[in-house]
């Protein structure tokens, strides 16, 4: 009954989106206006309402963000190893490497919303606001060193506080945090607004989601991407679970980061490894297979935690 209150409901939004785009209810265009509003508008919104309708700062954050740090430069060092190991191409290389540690935002605000609740969201949103630009840093360094480009040192720093600056998410965070100190509470007309713009991120995000993915990748790139994925959904969770143990993070934490850490794949991926020459093809077929085994990882993770 765990699995089935909490995993069924973003699942069924996700099978949903591929379903209406499979018959033709959605398309390209549509899927391309309803990421662009989720990402640039809803989500961003979302994050700076729940963070900064706290009473006070998450200051019992630091345990979960040190920890995450810790699991995700880990695993980028394992990746880093993996694209020799196993001989990955140049071109595949910074798709594969975001695959084992970059993860979907809206799959873990749902599925934390529903197991954890408002308490649980806050932590997530926070550590958001500090995990996203290392994973960018980390993730800009690697495609710009594979891409064949010969860069200098000023062009790279200016392409990574670009992808920086401009990531809504990030600008949702940290603006929810300032506000959290500020005042910490909305007025009503404004709370109730934002709580409009919440009931359409998720579902929308969700349903975006499962119009992208596609399985005509899968078969091209299946050693790879399973690889990345079990990277991603079995050694990351023990990595991060060691770490949280280090850190000795409180309960919250542990629920919270456990399930941080076997998200599933983010198609930020896509975005990135297409502006910086990298194989897109791969990063979908990864994207595809890492959803489908997270509810696993997932589940595990629920019934553990």
């Amino acid at each position: 009954m765990l699995i089935l209150n909490n995993l069924f409901p973003v699942f069924a939004l996700i099978g949903l989106g591929a379903l209406l785009k499979h018959i033709h209810l959605t398309g390209e265009r549509f899927l391309r206006s309803s990421d662009r509003l989720v990402y640039f508008i809803f989500f961003p919104a979302m994050l700076f309402w729940k963070i900064g309708s706290a009473p006070s700062m998450d200051n019992g954050a630091t345990d979960l963000i040190a920890a995450a740090i810790c699991a995700v430069a880990t695993i980028y060092l394992v990746s880093a190893v993996c694209l020799k190991l196993f001989k990955v191409s140049h071109f595949a290389a910074g798709s594969f490497s975001q695959s084992c540690y970059r993860f979907n935002t809206y799959v873990g605000m749902a599925v934390i919303m529903n197991a954890l609740g408002e308490t649980g969201v806050s932590r997530f949103g926070i550590l958001i606001g500090f995990i996203i630009p290392i994973i960018n840093v980390l993730a800009v360094s690697t495609l710009i060193w594979y891409s064949g480009q010969t860069l200098d040192a000023r062009e790279r720093l200016r392409i990574t506080l670009r992808a920086l600056i401009s990531n809504p998410l990030i600008i949702g965070c940290l603006a929810g945090m300032a506000y959290s100190r500020l005042a910490g509470e909305f007025p009503v007309f404004l709370d109730n607004t934002f709580r409009l713009a919440a009931m359409v991120a998720l579902p929308l995000a969700l349903l975006s989601i499962g119009g992208t993915l596609t399985l005509k990748n899968l078969k091209t790139h299946l050693g790879h991407a399973f690889l990345g994925s079990a990277i991603k959904l079995l050694m990351l969770p023990v990595v991060g679970f060691f770490f949280l143990k280090v850190f000795d993070a409180s309960m919250l934490s542990f629920q919270v980061g456990m399930l941080f850490f076997a998200l599933p794949a983010s198609p930020a991926i896509i975005v990135l490894s297409s502006q910086l020459n990298s194989d897109t093809e791969f990063a979908s077929a990864a994207i595809v297979l890492s959803t489908l085994l997270s509810f696993f990882s997932m589940s595990v993770v629920l019934l553990t935690f």
